[in-house]
């Protein structure tokens, strides 16, 4: 099972900086850790689901998954992206899954998918290891949030789309997203 980061690991994946990509509001931001490029494999993620239970990327083998990425459930663009997904999901076929991951604790996550009747999607947090953010590249130096984005994974483990919004007040496109995971099937 993964395990939390160590300071060493830590210290070496915050010193990976990448800026002039993201925006908070208007404002650059630095993202920190490993940028996930397309034909890379895709790093084993272990993140908690909404009943803190520990679930791993590997665990949706022989499926491509659509791993949306947000910073908070209860802000309107992240509650519309997941709405959107859970959405989508009920027009793509079994072969594919849909994981929406952020720094929210899980019973956040599962308040607002209770709430809102999300139930085609999987959330997952990345509170507990804090792995995702910095192997995926996605952390926000600032605020160590989650930027907002999308990632796409073939059948086997493949990086095949990867999105990082300008903004944090933008959406992802779904349509590209999409188009993409239909290239896949």
């Amino acid at each position: 099972m993964q395990t939390p980061i160590n300071q060493q690991e830590l210290t070496n994946l915050m010193s990976v900086e990448r800026k002039n990509i993201f925006a908070i509001k208007g404002a650059p931001a630095t993202l920190v850790g490993n940028p996930i490029k397309v034909g890379d494999k895709a790093p084993e993620i272990v993140a908690s689901d909404n009943s803190f239970q520990d679930v791993k990327l590997s665990s949706l083998n022989n499926k491509v998954v659509i791993i949306s990425i947000f910073p908070s459930i209860d802000t309107p663009v992240c509650a519309s992206q997941t709405r959107t997904f859970n959405k989508k999901a009920t027009e793509l076929s079994k072969d594919v899954a849909i994981i929406t991951i952020s720094k929210d604790l899980p019973f956040a996550l599962g308040r607002f998918c209770a709430a809102e009747g999300i139930d085609n999607i999987h959330t997952l947090s990345d509170f507990k290891y804090s792995r995702f953010g910095l192997e995926y590249g996605f952390l926000v130096k600032e605020n160590l949030l989650l930027a907002r984005g999308v990632v796409i994974v073939d059948k086997s483990g493949v990086v095949r789309y990867v999105e990082i919004t300008k903004d944090i007040v933008e959406e992802p496109d779904y349509n590209k997203a999409i188009a993409a995971v239909k290239e896949l099937l």
